[in-house]
């Protein structure tokens, strides 16, 4: 008598919802059908290989059971693995492969978008950097709580109410040190970890990549096996949306499986835009924790940290100076520092408070003399032959929307503006027709080698003009 393969399944359901829990019943079990049954095999449709794989990693002996009560001793579950172009894999639930010794499905490992074709690599690289450690992030009343709860998710990541992890603050204050830091102290705790660190750009870009490729699916899987996942610059997915979807799905995912997802940006959620609401409110679900500006006692003790690190000695007196002196962000406070040193090495120099003054005083020049959007915008009209009247107008002619693309650019690049100041500068406009403008000008230069060139000239120009 035939079988009616959907009541199977139905009837098998019923015994897997009684032996696991609600939520994992609605995430792991739910999205299946029931695809046909030949024999005693019932085939069913899962959606993507992860899903696959995860099912007969935590719930082979509950599918067991299940089927085994449905179809008796010689019953089998197969899989059809949904890929969307019409050639569906099959693999077999729980049973042992023959030749590989493995169970499940043959074929190719999951596609590491990271690794770059004709380049050997290690099979998974977590694109950290080994610089970026708990020690080196000096610790302070601007930065106490996202340490703190960095700390205690590299011992338990996934385990804290700290997921997502979303740090911001402003350039400059140490997200992408503390980000990394944290996955690299988990990776040291235990050696198992697959932690991952991608820029928002470089997740864009691989997105693009596989829909031209056909293997978006591929890319989802990647993903979906990290243990903490980092993303840099979330903010750089305003307006992205087929992207925005994507990682909508991957986050998702990682959340239900209790993995860790760690966000960088330069503005709390609740400032993001052009990014989809059912985004922004998962950003808001765990601990969003801000970096502030340093006080005194933290830029002493970062530059400390610093001439450790350097080893090179300055007198009490020159550090504190530089530590009252320069309040701006750390990375400026750094760059004091080396240029302090710089001057002392190259020129032979005495390290006192005469040279600190003088290299304090050059900074603080700088910064008065300090390039502005109205600087860059007069340098790129003079360089396109342009009115600067044309350039903060509506003109939609070529050459004029590519010189107020390359000054939105270079305005990013080169001042301290935020992005809505910048589109203010420009007719009124708002942040999100600036990154859009930066994107294309990036990709741009990216594809077009001519046009790179005719960039790094005019921003060469942009900067010797300083010190006209």
């Amino acid at each position: 008598m035939d079988r009616d393969h959907n009541q199977i399944w139905s009837n098998c359901l019923r015994i897997i919802k009684s032996n696991v829990n609600e939520q994992s019943y609605k995430t792991w079990f739910r999205p299946i059908r029931a695809v046909r049954i030949i024999d005693n095999a019932l085939t069913i449709q899962v959606p993507n290989k992860f899903f696959y794989e995860f099912l007969e990693e935590r719930y082979v002996p509950v599918l067991k059971k299940a089927i085994r009560e449905q179809l008796g001793p010689k019953g089998r579950l197969e899989y059809q693995i949904h890929t969307g172009n019409g050639k569906d894999s099959v693999g077999s639930a729980g049973n042992e492969d023959p030749q590989t010794g493995m169970n499940g499905i043959r074929g190719e490992e999951i596609k590491n978008p990271f690794v770059i074709p004709g380049i050997v690599k290690p099979s998974f690289d977590s694109q950290l950097k080994p610089k970026y450690q708990f020690d080196t992030f000096i610790e302070g009343d601007c930065n106490r709580l996202a340490r703190n709860a960095g700390l205690a998710i590299a011992k338990r990541p996934g385990e804290t109410a700290f997921n997502p992890l979303y740090i911001y603050g402003d350039t400059g204050l140490g997200k992408t040190h503390l980000a990394q830091a944290i996955g690299n102290r988990a990776k040291e705790i235990n050696g198992d970890v697959r932690a991952l660190y991608v820029t928002t750009e470089k997740f864009t870009n691989q997105i693009i990549h596989s829909i031209k490729n056909s293997s978006v699916n591929e890319l989802v899987n990647f993903y979906n096996t990290m243990d903490i996942l980092i993303v840099d610059d979330i903010q750089f997915l305003a307006g992205r949306e087929k992207t925005q979807e994507i990682f909508f799905n991957i986050f998702n995912q990682l959340q239900q499986n209790g993995k860790q997802i760690i966000l960088t940006s330069d503005r709390p959620p609740k400032e993001l835009k052009d990014l989809n609401e059912r985004l922004i409110s998962r950003f808001k679900w765990g601990l969003s924790a801000d970096l502030g500006l340093p006080d005194f006692e933290t830029r002493y003790a970062i530059l400390q940290a610093k001439l450790e690190d350097e080893q090179f000695q300055i007198p009490d007196n020159v550090l504190e100076f530089i530590s009252f002196s320069v309040q701006t962000n750390i990375r400026e406070l750094e760059g004091a520092l080396i240029l302090l040193n710089a001057e002392a090495t190259l020129n032979q120099r005495e390290v006192n408070m005469d040279l600190a003054k003088e290299v304090v005083q050059k900074m603080v020049n700088e910064m008065a003399r300090e390039i502005t959007v109205e600087n860059i915008q007069a340098l790129v009209a003079e360089h396109y032959n342009i009115q600067v009247e044309k350039i903060q107008g509506k003109t939609r002619r070529q050459p004029i929307v590519e010189a107020r693309q390359l000054s939105m650019f270079m305005a990013k690049k080169m001042t301290q503006q935020s992005l809505k100041a910048i589109g203010q500068s420009f007719g009124g406009r708002d942040h999100s027709t600036v990154i859009y403008s930066c994107r294309t000008v990036q990709n741009m230069m990216d594809t077009n080698e001519d046009f790179r060139k005719n960039v790094n000239e005019l921003e060469k120009k942009i900067r010797m003009s300083l010190h006209a």
